[in-house]
């Protein structure tokens, strides 16, 4: 039976990609490097942490991944569209498979050359064996508990932009089969203007068994109050696989974040990446210390670590979008 450990279970390694792209960033490129950088670091934890392993694109991002990592990373040359590991590259089994699935851009929005590879190329480097399901997933679209629970969103997986033939059943079959899930939760809608379409990696993510937390809003002006506030809802009415009713702890969000054109961008603290030893949460302009505050004492055995993830945002994402844990 297939079964997909918790994010919070022991890591072989995360991986990621380097930013390569400089016609896609543009004079974010550099910025968003360094977000990377640090985020890699705090991951490695000088050792004690997560083995890192990183997608290069190119000689000039070798090198300069390489400058900017010294030991604290494996650079692997490879070819990618952009860094967007979570949602192209595989998910992994506790058995060491690694699930490949058919991915269209976000629905056709953003389809860049080899980015349908890159799920492929990290089960051969990881010398797993691959499995690509026929249908269309993301992995910021899911998120599981590691004992058969997946909360997921209605405006992603039954959007007619992934699979146009979905309904809430058809999908809970196809999760079921592929992920060896027992319960599947539906939440409705994602955050203001997200081009994913509402991954669930923005709203809301599992820290133990039985327990999830989610955002409330920053103030009555945060972009995204009445979303917020139904999650919260929503989610406090459900139950686990196991029959456990949910608990469920928030955390402000970064209320209204914004671009060079003033338009709402969808930042959020639930973008976090839980390492071996450190937990990785996105800040955005300087707010972000009461999340960080929360989310630590959710995991009192890691060391929480709140770093800027401002230029990753301008490409769409943050530090859990361009990762993907595989299980030891």
């Amino acid at each position: 039976m297939t079964t997909i450990p918790a994010e919070w279970a022991a890591h072989k390694a995360i991986w990621t990609g380097w930013p390569s792209a400089a016609d896609l960033w543009g004079e974010d490129l550099e910025p968003a490097r360094a977000e990377v950088a640090a985020m890699i670091r705090a991951l490695a934890d000088g050792g004690r942490g997560d083995r890192v392993r990183v997608l290069a694109h190119g000689r000039e991002a070798e090198a300069t991944a390489k400058l900017a990592l010294g030991q604290s990373a494996e650079i692997i040359p490879g070819a990618f569209g952009d860094i967007w590991f979570r949602d192209t590259g595989p998910i992994f089994t506790k058995d060491g498979r690694a699930l490949g699935f058919r991915f269209n851009g976000w629905g056709g929005k953003y389809q860049l050359p080899h980015d349908d590879e890159v799920g492929a190329r990290i089960a051969l480097l990881a010398q797993a064996e691959y499995k690509l399901n026929d249908f269309i997933l993301e992995g910021g679209a899911i998120e599981m508990d590691g004992e058969g629970t997946l909360i997921t969103t209605r405006q992603c997986l039954l959007n007619p932009n992934r699979n146009a033939h979905w309904t809430e059943e058809g999908a809970e079959a196809a999760l079921k089969k592929a992920l060896g899930i027992e319960k599947v939760l539906w939440l409705d809608e994602g955050l203001l203007n997200d081009h994913t379409d509402g991954h669930i990696d923005n709203l809301a993510r599992f820290v133990a068994p039985g327990r999830v937390v989610c955002q409330a809003p920053a103030d009555r002006d945060d972009p995204n109050h009445d979303v917020l506030e139904e999650i919260a809802l929503e989610l406090s009415a459900m139950r686990d696989a196991r029959g456990r009713k949910l608990e469920v702890v928030r955390l402000p969000s970064p209320g209204a974040v914004t671009d060079e054109d003033d338009d709402v961008v969808p930042a959020s603290h639930m973008n976090f990446i839980i390492g071996n030893s450190t937990v990785v949460v996105p800040i955005y302009s300087g707010t972000g210390d009461d999340a960080v505050s929360v989310i630590g004492e959710l995991f009192p055995d890691r060391r929480v670590i709140g770093l800027s993830s401002n230029a990753i945002l301008t490409g769409g994402g943050s530090f859990h979008c361009i990762t993907q844990q595989e299980p030891a």
